[in-house]
């Protein structure tokens, strides 16, 4: 891990290594992607079961592309019992944290007779993409489905691309039935997210796509965006531990290397107060890095986006916290709720030594899906929101009406939209 002593200029050049990790600088992949969505858009299916061939060395047919109810049993016969049972409880705590989130329609009245309101109204159809390969997170799959359901969304289907025996992996399965997703399909890639976007016959179009995927998936959902909607294009796991004298260094390494172990492109990011703390944290990073099973991951990814930043002041470390924006922060200082209320810019935070990130990852309830490379400056977790849609409702009687049109006839005029004023006056032109 690199250190560094924090000022305007190391923060800077910090950012601008840290923002090289975004899919927005892959552009030499975008031509194939754009290939292979115009393929699907054009042939349907055969694309997207070429494709399949190609990718995933198995033939998929419209006759196997849809998960049976007999491979969903045989998927339950080969989970752990165990895992089911750590699955549902950890379904629970997500659905009762979103629950939280829902909102619904509300409408104000007047005596003049007008009625002012929102209908709030789930999205019809969601697209779930789930990644498969050796990246197997039942956890995600639940993240993506549960908020969809909990808003209402009527129909939510899966993609997950399947092994070369054209499965899918039996804990992505259980996990998608527990959550409640209604038709489970054998795709992946930007192929399978084509066909969300533009339908084929076998994979019906959604409204939205959520979940993450490789540089390939980001960067189809970043160009179908707009065609539908998509949750956010995601980069690398990051995570950022702010800590002062207090913390346990023992702790903090632990945290730290929980999200570089994901890839080489991972960030974790030490910011501290303590040089003591510092040298504590390096020192126990080395030894952990020494045993843990994916330790050649973790080195590379410490190598390039790993730093331990020291600050002379609180105030200095929260501004450098804010300016890096990270998708998971941890607090680990002496009065942690004090410093979080100061904090502006994180996806999710966790507060206290025993708050560490993988609770949040698996159980804890809110959303794992957050934001990265530095996007928490205006984005948002995942949340029940992002499958709803609202309308405006606007009723006004004549008399409410009346009492205002001159107004709203003046303001068109003075924009020289002469048939807008029209609309309002022709109401009221037996009073002139």
């Amino acid at each position: 891990m690199k250190r560094i002593k924090l000022t305007k200029e190391s923060t800077k050049d910090l950012l601008d290594s840290l923002l090289k990790r975004s899919p927005r600088n892959y552009g030499e992949y975008e031509k194939i992607v754009a290939d292979i969505l115009q393929d699907v858009q054009t042939r349907g299916d055969e694309a997207v079961f070429d494709y399949t061939e190609k990718f995933d060395k198995v033939r998929i047919t419209k006759d196997t592309v849809l998960v049976t109810e007999e491979e969903i049993r045989e998927a339950y016969s080969l989970v752990d019992p165990s895992l089911l049972e750590v699955i549902r409880r950890s379904l629970v705590n997500i659905r009762d944290f979103h629950q939280k989130q829902l909102q619904n329609s509300w409408f104000t009245t007047t005596p003049e007779g007008t009625m002012l309101g929102q209908k709030v109204t789930p999205l019809s159809r969601v697209g779930v993409y789930v990644p498969g390969g050796k990246a197997v997170y039942p956890s995600s799959v639940l993240m993506n489905i549960v908020p969809a359901k909990v808003a209402g969304v009527p129909e939510i289907i899966m993609t997950t691309p399947p092994d070369q025996n054209g499965k899918v992996f039996p804990s992505t399965l259980v996990a998608a039935c527990e959550a409640g997703a209604d038709r489970i399909y054998k795709a992946g890639g930007a192929q399978a997210i084509g066909a969300l976007a533009y339908g084929t016959e076998s994979i019906p179009k959604a409204d939205k796509i959520v979940g993450p995927g490789n540089i390939f998936v980001a960067l189809a959902k970043k160009a179908v965006y707009g065609f539908v909607s998509i949750d956010s294009i995601a980069g690398p796991s990051e995570i950022l531990v702010l800590a002062d004298e207090t913390a346990n260094p023992r702790f903090v390494a632990a945290d730290l290397l929980s999200q570089a172990e994901h890839d080489e492109m991972a960030s974790a990011i030490l910011v501290t107060t303590s040089e003591e703390l510092a040298s504590r944290v390096e020192e126990e990073v080395e030894g952990f890095v020494k045993v843990l099973s994916r330790s050649e991951i973790i080195r590379k990814s410490l190598d390039s986006f790993g730093y331990i930043l020291t600050t002379d002041s609180m105030e200095d470390a929260i501004e450098a916290v804010d300016a890096i924006a990270s998708e998971h922060l941890e607090i680990v200082t002496k009065n942690p709720f004090e410093v979080m209320m100061k904090v502006r810019n994180a996806g999710a935070i966790f507060l206290g030594e025993y708050s560490s990130e993988p609770l949040g990852d698996y159980f804890a309830g809110p959303n794992h899906v957050l934001p990265t490379n530095g996007t928490a400056r205006f984005f948002s977790a995942l949340s029940v929101d992002d499958f709803i849609k609202k309308s405006s409702i606007i009723y006004y009687s004549r008399q409410a009406l009346e009492a205002v049109h001159q107004d709203i006839e003046r303001f068109a005029a003075s924009e020289q939209l002469t048939a807008h004023a029209n609309s309002i006056a022709v109401r009221f032109e037996e009073r002139k």
